[in-house]
């Protein structure tokens, strides 16, 4: 059996079948929400990197994958698309369009997807410290 008549069998594991150099690309959204959601289910891979303390700590985890602990009260800007999931506390999304302004909550262990150009913050409005972890392409 003459297995070159069958280019998907004939690739052998190669990432192109004319052994071309691949350029790296970035992450799909679905890739990082995956990172994201694996990272939620497994706490005690990164739970001791959690410190509290008067200012926002920013923590990298992966390659694009990073822990936010966020003090009562605290407000960032996001800028771009982001995939994130609210582990601990409670945060909310303020949103700021030609609508007007909305605020919605955060549900906790939901990895959620954002992306476009309007301009958005998170909020902790509740009156203990927040956990989130984010990933962003």
């Amino acid at each position: 059996m003459n297995l070159d008549m069958v280019p998907d069998l004939a690739m052998r594991g190669q990432d192109d079948p004319h052994g071309r150099p691949v350029a790296p690309r970035p992450p799909t959204v679905g890739q990082l929400a995956s990172r994201v959601r694996r990272l939620v289910t497994r706490p005690g891979d990164w739970w001791h990197l959690v410190t509290f303390g008067d200012e926002p700590v920013r923590v990298p985890l992966d390659e694009g994958v990073w822990l936010m602990v966020w003090p009562p009260g605290h407000r960032s800007g996001v800028e771009g698309p982001e995939v994130s999931a609210v582990v601990a506390g409670e945060l909310a999304e303020v949103t700021i369009d030609g609508d007007g302004v909305t605020e919605r909550p955060l549900r906790g262990s939901r990895v959620q997807v954002r992306g476009g150009a309007t301009a958005r913050e998170l909020v902790n409005l509740g009156p203990a410290y927040a956990v989130t972890l984010h990933a962003s392409a």
